[in-house]
């Protein structure tokens, strides 16, 4: 891939994971919650579905997808769903205050992969930009499997960074897990957000 092809690539990817979406919700919302260094789960469980979207455009499922309309309103509704779970969850959250040690015990890593994996891996808007969006950087006279490696590679850690920055504002507000009432506005401002996301979602259409 030539250097200025991929300088492209780079300030695209920037503009993608900068625009808020699902992702930065979730990002920001460990870090607020449980900080930094714990909201790492949730980011690389954001990567693993960004990168599992990408090896499907890769295999071509992704033109599959866009040519089956039962096949992506699956898709697209079962992440619409997912993540209207999400923020009505978060809506009528029971709200405790606790101390922070015993905030942290709540934590599960495993958990915060999974959601965020789950959430961007549900996102059919993804796989159509994907799909749109990886020839544009493709040069059909070089090792197709080395630059979709490129690609996904600078979109993940584009992502990482931009992700940890969200995070990394988020928990400078940590504080505000210590008053109930913030509490309350925080899990309703995430839940209004993740809804926000879904209803956005749930307007991608077949291409």
């Amino acid at each position: 891939m030539e250097f200025d092809v991929w300088l492209t690539l780079l300030l695209a990817s920037i503009a993608i994971s900068v625009s808020p979406g699902a992702g930065a919700v979730v990002s920001m919302n460990y870090g607020i919650k449980y900080g930094l260094k714990k909201s790492y789960s949730a980011i690389m469980g954001l990567q693993l579905g960004l990168f599992t979207q990408t090896f499907i455009v890769v295999i071509g499922l992704g033109a599959l997808i866009m040519q089956s309309v039962m096949l992506f309103n699956i898709i697209k509704w079962i992440g619409v769903l997912y993540l209207i779970y999400l923020g009505l969850s978060k809506i009528f959250e029971k709200v405790e205050l606790v101390e922070e040690g015993e905030h942290l015990k709540n934590y599960s890593a495993k958990k915060a992969f999974v959601t965020a994996t789950f959430i961007n891996l549900t996102n059919p808007k993804a796989t159509v930009f994907l799909v749109a969006f990886i020839p544009q950087f493709l040069n059909p006279n070089e090792s197709l499997w080395l630059q979709f490696t490129i690609i996904v590679t600078t979109l993940c850690v584009v992502d990482i960074f931009v992700m940890t920055g969200y995070s990394s504002m988020a928990s400078k507000l940590k504080f505000l897990i210590k008053d109930v009432k913030a509490m309350k506005i925080q899990n309703r401002i995430t839940g209004a957000f993740l809804i926000f996301a879904a209803i956005l979602m749930s307007t991608a259409k077949k291409a």
